[in-house]
């Protein structure tokens, strides 16, 4: 049975997908200087893309799943199925201006660069009616005010922006990295089982790579009080010491909430406070 031909971006994606993959324990060795990555599960084939190209060559069928951002998916217009979003760099798609921008400076259609060409039409259709789109290939930023009114462009914390004197002037989506799956691999038992099997284990490695587990020693006149402030998924685990000397209590809990809540708990009487972190959490 041939297996699942999976994508995986090249870029600031790269990193963080194969680490996925490989917490999950599918054995991919991958470097970005080899389009054909090794992996040691048999049931994967991989190979390594741009990102932009990923939904497209996923909706025609010649790779099943992968991976990209939703920005990808919209300026495509590729019809695939998002299977889950991973949460990977968050960005958000905004149009942006010069600070001072009110209009075209000159009087006809307003002049507009991006590399999202789709996405930037919609919008521009929308807002102006009248403009010019030229394509860019990367700094984008740079364009206005001498080359372009307005850019259509990603953000993350809005810094690049802030540093070229540019203003948002319209949010247009929200993204971030998706596991997208082409449609007639989902109506395939094998292809279908393996793609479930992947997305559980995403989720699995995600929600542990978010919590981490307290264990700790509590007297038996400090338990109730204990056990009450507790965080957990479901209950903690509460098991009776050796010669009946208090019990052991372990939960999991959020790591942003691990620091505070042992100060709480020392305070508490709660001793042998131990964290460890998680490898897969499954609920």
């Amino acid at each position: 049975m041939p297996g699942l031909k999976i994508i995986i971006p090249k870029g600031r994606l790269h990193g963080r997908v194969v680490a996925l993959l490989n917490d999950c324990g599918f054995g991919v060795d991958s470097d970005e200087r080899s389009y054909i990555p090794r992996v040691a599960d048999r049931g994967i084939e991989a190979k390594l893309l741009k990102p932009q190209n990923v939904p497209r060559l996923i909706e025609l069928g010649s790779h099943d799943a992968g991976f990209c951002g939703r920005d990808w998916v919209e300026e495509t217009g590729a019809d695939v199925v998002e299977v889950m979003d991973l949460g990977f760099d968050p960005v958000t798609i905004v149009a942006a201006a010069a600070r001072a921008f009110s209009g075209p400076k000159r009087r006809g259609p307003v002049v507009a660069a991006s590399e999202y060409e789709r996405l930037a039409r919609r919008f521009l259709e929308r807002r102006y009616r009248r403009y010019i789109f030229i394509r860019t290939y990367g700094a984008t930023e740079v364009f206005p005010p001498d080359d372009a009114d307005v850019i259509v462009d990603n953000m993350a914390s809005g810094r690049t922006l802030q540093e070229h004197g540019l203003k948002v002037i319209a949010t247009l989506l929200e993204s971030s990295t998706r596991f997208i799956a082409n449609r007639k691999a989902l109506r395939d038992p094998g292809k279908r089982e393996k793609i479930g099997q992947m997305k559980t284990l995403f989720r699995a490695v995600l929600d542990a790579r978010e919590r981490v587990m307290l264990e700790m020693n509590v007297a038996e006149s400090k338990l109730a009080e204990v056990v009450r402030v507790l965080p957990c998924m479901r209950a903690p685990t509460v098991s009776p010491l050796f010669g009946g000397k208090g019990y052991a209590v372990k939960t999991a809990v959020r790591k942003l909430e691990a620091a505070g809540l042992i100060t709480r708990l020392k305070k508490m009487g709660a001793r042998d406070i131990l964290e460890t972190e998680f490898r897969k959490v499954v609920v």
